[in-house]
């Protein structure tokens, strides 16, 4: 059932753009704050707005899944205003901005594209037809095939589901005795990964390095902006820890060709890309394109590093602008996403005193309050674990690294091992 924002009859404007989805405030209102500053927004999301309000000229609530409800609930936005774009960072969204898109005649990916970004098994075929270096992948629907998978492979693989991201039901396999656990851990996961995908993939595992390329993609050309250095934590579950952007990375010429082509492959013709990879010992090879601003505020550290703001180009995309990719800033930037040593129930989640309010500490967040609990992986994954984060800036990486190290040490945080029940 579509619910409507009150909005008097004869009010309407010059055009807006129209969001899908915004995410959770924490890590997406800098993108709603940066477009609202392009254009006049409205917005079709699955609950009635809270934090979005301020940025909205009008919204609807409406299951943005359900491309039915969307379209009537997008047909009534349009009844009051002229919407002249689509912009989505929501990762289940994609596939439905690109329909929306077609329907309203405004820029967007073709559905074929915004599927295949989101379905990995469709990206690893068209990238290996395409002869754009990634990990070799098989898609599996038992233990049988995932067992047969890793023999034809070799260990270590990789298991996970074919349209999550996240590292969402992400596992290495070192042992064949460690593959049922392992299927029974990404399975439970798969679900809910949408239309798009279905599956687990069993795939080559890559060591080295991982990073990503942040993209831009104007009229079917891409520019690489940006490189982000992402720091794992241990495996087996390739738990993000943090990123590193830096103003000239000259990581950034050897890897933009790589990213392009990929994109390219896949027939992405506009918007903002985060596109992952590991440097291995035979060179960069994919692991995902993420057809969006990349999460953990990756584009916020773009803008303190560099001065480019995605958010903003995302919109100017969206609304047939070319958008401003001029640097501005010569800088670095990095984010910590602060996990605890166990699961177990927060008593303690502060700074110290000493820590104080230093020029270079952007901010510090808080994600799990004293008394809640957090719930690690195999149990749980990162989104009922990460207690918070902290985001600095420096003039290089190596300042920046320094900076994450000593904001970290001056936290005081404690978790009871035993999680509360009842």
């Amino acid at each position: 059932m579509t619910t409507t924002a009150a909005l008097p009859d004869d009010t309407r404007d010059d055009g807006v753009l129209l969001v899908l989805g915004t995410g959770d405030q924490t890590f997406s209102s800098y993108c709603l704050a940066a477009a609202s500053m392009r254009s006049p927004l409205v917005l079709v999301s699955d609950a009635e707005p809270t934090w979005q309000q301020p940025y909205l000229r009008d919204h609807e609530v409406a299951e943005v899944g359900d491309l039915e409800d969307l379209r009537w609930a997008v047909a009534r936005l349009a009844g009051r205003h002229e919407i002249k774009g689509v912009v989505t960072w929501d990762e289940h969204a994609l596939v439905a901005a690109s329909h929306i898109a077609t329907d309203l005649a405004v820029p967007g990916q073709s559905s074929a594209t915004a599927t295949a970004c989101r379905n990995k098994a469709a990206s690893r075929a068209v990238w290996s037809s395409e002869c754009v270096p990634s990990a070799r992948s098989i898609r599996v629907t038992s233990l049988v095939t995932a067992t047969t998978a890793a023999r034809r492979i070799g260990l270590p693989v990789v298991l996970k589901p074919a349209s999550h991201t996240g590292g969402i039901g992400v596992v290495k396999v070192d042992h064949f005795d460690e593959l049922p656990a392992a299927f029974t851990y990404a399975s439970a996961r798969a679900k809910g990964q949408g239309q798009e995908g279905s599956g687990i993939l069993v795939e080559e595992y890559l060591d080295g390095p991982e990073i990503a390329v942040e993209c831009v993609t104007s009229h079917g050309i891409t520019t690489a902006v940006a490189v982000t250095r992402t720091e794992l934590g241990a495996g087996p579950h390739f738990q993000a820890v943090g990123h590193v952007v830096t103003a000239g990375d000259p990581l950034l010429a050897e890897v933009a060709p790589i990213a392009e082509a990929a994109l390219d492959a896949l027939g992405v013709n506009c918007g903002i890309s985060h596109v992952e990879m590991r440097l291995t010992t035979t060179g960069p090879k994919l692991i995902e394109v993420n057809a969006r601003l990349g999460g953990d505020l990756v584009g916020h550290l773009v803008r303190l590093a560099t001065g480019i703001d995605l958010a903003a180009a995302a919109v100017d995309i969206a609304l047939g602008r070319e958008p401003d990719l001029t640097p501005t800033r010569a800088a670095a930037a990095g984010i910590r996403l602060l996990y605890p040593a166990t699961s177990g129930t927060v008593r303690t989640a502060q700074p110290r005193p000493e820590l104080g309010t230093p020029d270079w500490l952007e901010r510090l967040v808080w994600e799990i309050r004293p008394g809640q609990q957090t719930l690690l992986s195999p149990q749980g994954d990162p989104g009922t674990a990460r207690l918070g984060h902290l985001v600095v800036t420096g003039d290089d990486v190596a300042q920046v690294q320094e900076h994450l190290a000593h904001a970290e040490g001056l936290l005081d945080i404690a978790v009871d091992p035993q999680l509360a029940t009842g």
